[in-house]
């Protein structure tokens, strides 16, 4: 019998916990959704999300995206080419939707080798303090005085221009800064209850970590994770400007602007069209991190 009601206590203990949790999860999507800023930036990245997953369907990319045309060169829009052509009479909106795709790919996956690798540090930095800290966090100061694009820059150099080699270069220069926000993150919560519970049922200090501790701290993470991509992508850009990232004749937003500067007073819409997709991808993400940042922020609740 004693053994039934504690089942049922413990049954009826786990249905409260995932109930709250539910319920914490609507609480903060309704806060979202009356977030004017952040909604507008979401809408306007998830077209730009649609365009780019369906860039395939919007234009060919063999035959019309990279394919030369020189007798349609310096088109300027009109119904058979919206956005116009370029110096080579490719279709710059064909270019437009498929950079889509390679600026989000690189920033996406760089952000995410920078958050591997400096959520790991920043969490051991964090959680055991003393002198694993000093030492973590003085290594990350080191490269924190180097400019990103001048690291990034470096590793390109070094290792070849390549997207693999891309996203690693600038995945590792946006990783310190990743270290301090994790670290800042992990040591508001390591001294709570629930992490000294953990450690007193011998729990490993791995297993805390992951899904004690990163748990509980992940809505900054998750702020900074939205910033830096929209950073990501604009050191993309900016590295494919100066020959040193993505290179022709893939079409990528940054060696969209540098192959066109040339022809920019004749034809302005040459770097008109990926100028603006910049634009509206950083502001959308920017957007939705401030917006995210609001949302997430306990002291924001009413």
């Amino acid at each position: 019998m004693e053994a039934q009601s504690e089942r049922t206590f413990t049954t009826k203990k786990e249905f409260y916990k995932q109930f709250r949790k539910k319920s914490n999860a609507l609480e903060l999507w309704g806060r979202f959704l009356k977030n004017k800023t952040a909604m507008t930036g979401l809408i306007i990245f998830i077209l730009i999300l649609l365009m780019a997953t369906s860039a395939p369907l919007i234009a060919d990319y063999k035959n019309v995206a990279i394919k030369i045309d020189i007798p349609n060169r310096l088109q300027p829009p009109n119904s058979s080419h919206l956005f116009g052509t370029d110096e080579m009479g490719r279709d710059i909106l064909a270019r437009i939707v498929h950079g889509a795709r390679i600026s989000l790919l690189v920033g996406i996956s760089s952000v995410g080798v920078s958050l591997f690798v400096g959520g790991a540090f920043g969490s051991i930095s964090g959680f055991y303090g003393g002198k694993i800290d000093s030492v973590i966090m003085r290594t990350m100061d080191v490269f924190l005085c180097l400019p990103d694009v001048l690291l990034a820059l470096a590793i390109i150099a070094a290792f070849g221009k390549t997207k693999t080699n891309l996203v690693i270069a600038i995945g590792l220069s946006f990783a310190p800064k990743f270290a301090r926000v994790v670290r800042s993150a992990v040591m508001t919560v390591r001294d709570n209850e629930y992490v000294e519970a953990a450690r007193s049922i011998g729990a490993r200090d791995t297993r805390i970590i992951t899904n004690h501790v990163l748990v509980n701290c992940m809505g900054p993470i998750i702020v900074q994770v939205t910033l830096y991509v929209a950073s990501a992508i604009l050191t993309i850009s900016g590295l494919s400007f100066l020959g040193l990232g993505i290179q022709a004749p893939i079409p990528e937003w940054g060696n969209m602007l540098s192959s066109g500067r040339t022809f920019m007073r004749d034809s302005p819409h040459i770097v008109m069209a990926p100028g603006l997709a910049i634009f509206f991808t950083i502001l959308s993400l920017n957007l939705l991190g401030d917006g995210l940042r609001d949302t997430l922020d306990p002291r924001l609740k009413r």
